[in-house]
């Protein structure tokens, strides 16, 4: 037997750099290198674009919690967090950067 993909998620125009899978929600969210975070279903289709603060261009890390938050982590030292909606709930900025 050979393992198929359940679904195919498209929409970034560059590499992933991050992403989460929210089973409860039946999300998937991911980020890459120089565009926006993108939330997907679980059957692939395209839900929602994560659009953040325009200093905030290559995520890192991205978390979602069963609440419907998620938050990410910008290369920059800046946190933001969405809801799975796509509103920008808040931003936070650190003094360190992850590499």
């Amino acid at each position: 037997d050979f393992a198929t993909p359940r679904a195919i998620l498209t929409g970034h125009d560059y590499e992933i750099t991050c992403a989460t899978v929210c089973a409860e929600l039946g999300l998937v969210i991911s980020g890459s290198k120089e565009g926006p975070c993108l939330i997907h279903s679980m059957n692939g289709d395209l839900l929602r674009t994560l659009e953040g603060p325009e200093n905030c261009r290559r995520p890192k890390l991205i978390q979602a919690s069963r609440e419907g938050h998620c938050v990410i982590y910008y290369e920059n030292g800046l946190f933001c967090v969405f809801s799975v909606n796509g509103k920008l709930q808040a931003t936070m900025e650190t003094g360190d950067n992850i590499k």
